[in-house]
């Protein structure tokens, strides 16, 4: 993958700033513009938008800017309201960020295309104000507001949809980071009291994703052992603040109708019993493969009900096409979703990725469908799809950086010691004490520990 940084900025000498309703704008003294490629590939790339008012509070603000190349597209934005009309994009603040107190910041971004070169934009304007003027002895910025004390759970409650978003007690949309464990069948020592203190305190993860496997010795063979553990999992994640995602690991056969059976018994069994807690969220169908959406459109809207009739606000993702690739891994697309919806409300749709394996096509896909679905990435690697060989950390950091802009929350596979590049800890790690030391981390465990244990700063107003 070509990457590269470009950083654009501008100071405004005056800013008008129209409300929403009523009142004329508010004129202001100046802002910063600056803009940045964090990513680009062939015919795409990836860039952020950071404004600061640097005069009076203002409010009401559209951000325009000219694309220099014909071929230059926005495909899909966020953090505010996006249009283009020839070369002329246009951003305008969006609920949660409408308001620019003095010495504040708006960071936006966009996912766009090109044909030929891929120049940074010009002519910056705020509400019809050209950006003029030099940043060289920009003002002091101002004491930003301390991030929100308490676990993530603590911090965000209740979650649930709004829009293309996940958002939390507040309204306003949240990303979750955390991990998967691999089959709890299999890997029950790496799931102890310690191992999950490291996640939650050094790793300052802000999601446990309990992979329980349906066949391969999983809860077929042991529907209430297995319900058991991972209601146990689920109460060692509550008392840690982490959000619990309980998923129906199912994998082959590849259509979960398969186990529909076994999927309303053990959601009906684990709804009724976690429907007081406000840190669980159901994933009711890991990878479907070889099976249309059509299929699991049908699957889904039968075991949505059983989990609402006992846990009515609970979030739910569902597993889409090809390995819950939204169709690409199938030669599909995202339209076949955005087309035929679940018939539900407060869901939202998995999209697993191996960064190795899965690059460019699969970031296009999963850009474009964050403009019309809400999407989870409850599953994804840093090496290839067979959960081995090496870590790809250019394909990773790529995927990590978009889901960031995005606002993507994830889980990587996998929090244990198993014999593949995919794990977080060496072999025979679980046998020990320690979760997060240098000396027991693979390279996967590293990366993935450097970027969630960075801070979260959730929003709270």
């Amino acid at each position: 993958m070509k990457r590269f940084l470009a950083l654009l900025t501008a100071v405004a000498s005056a800013i008008g700033l129209a409300a929403l309703a009523g009142p004329p704008a508010q004129a202001a003294t100046g802002c910063k513009a600056e803009y940045t490629v964090t990513s680009q590939w062939e015919g795409g790339f990836q860039a952020g938008v950071k404004i600061t008012n640097l005069g009076d509070p203002v409010s009401g603000w559209t951000l325009r800017f000219t694309l220099p190349d014909a071929g230059q597209k926005v495909a899909q934005g966020w953090n505010a309201s996006w249009s283009q009309s020839g070369s002329t994009v246009s951003a305008q603040g969006v609920d949660w960020n409408r308001t620019l107190s003095t010495g504040a910041s708006a960071d936006l971004g966009f996912v766009g295309s090109f044909t030929g070169a891929n120049p940074a934009p010009t002519s910056f304007a705020l509400n019809g104000v050209t950006c003029t003027g030099s940043v060289t002895d920009p003002p002091t910025d101002p004491p930003t507001d301390p991030p929100a004390a308490g676990t993530p759970a603590a911090v965000n409650g209740q979650l649930h949809v709004c829009g293309v978003h996940l958002c939390n007690q507040y309204d306003r949309p949240v990303q979750l980071r955390g991990m998967s464990t691999h089959g709890i069948q299999w890997f029950g020592p790496c799931y102890s009291d310690a191992s999950l203190d490291a996640l939650a305190q050094d790793w300052k993860s802000d999601l446990l994703r309990i992979a329980m496997y349906v066949q391969e010795d999983g809860y077929e063979t042991d529907p209430a052992g297995f319900t058991g553990r991972v209601n146990t999992l689920v109460d060692m994640a509550e008392a840690r603040g982490m959000y619990a995602v309980i998923d129906f690991h199912t994998l082959t056969p590849g259509d979960p109708n398969y186990n529909l059976d076994r999927a309303k018994t053990f959601f009906s069994s684990v709804a009724a019993r976690n429907a007081d807690k406000k840190n669980v969220i159901y994933e009711i169908a890991n990878e479907p493969n070889g099976v249309s959406w059509t299929a699991v459109k049908s699957y889904a809207e039968q075991v949505i009900p059983v989990i609402r009739a006992a846990d009515p606000d609970a979030v739910v993702i569902v597993g889409t096409r090809g390995w819950s690739s939204l169709g690409v891994s199938d030669g599909a697309s995202e339209s076949e979703v955005v087309a035929n919806p679940v018939n539900a409300a407060n869901i939202m749709y998995a999209f697993h990725f191996y960064a190795a394996s899965h690059k460019d096509a699969y970031r296009a896909t999963l850009s474009r469908a964050a403009a019309q679905l809400p999407l989870f990435v409850s599953e994804f690697g840093t090496v290839s799809a067979t959960g081995g060989g090496a870590v790809d950390r250019t394909s990773s950091i790529a995927w990590l950086d978009l889901l960031d802009q995005l606002k993507i929350s994830y889980a990587n596979w996998t929090y244990s010691d198993a014999d593949e590049g995919s794990a977080a800890f060496k072999p025979g790690t679980c046998e020990g004490a320690d979760y997060g030391s240098s000396g027991v981390l693979t390279e996967s465990g590293a990366l993935l520990k450097s970027r969630i244990s960075t801070a979260d700063n959730f929003p709270t107003s």
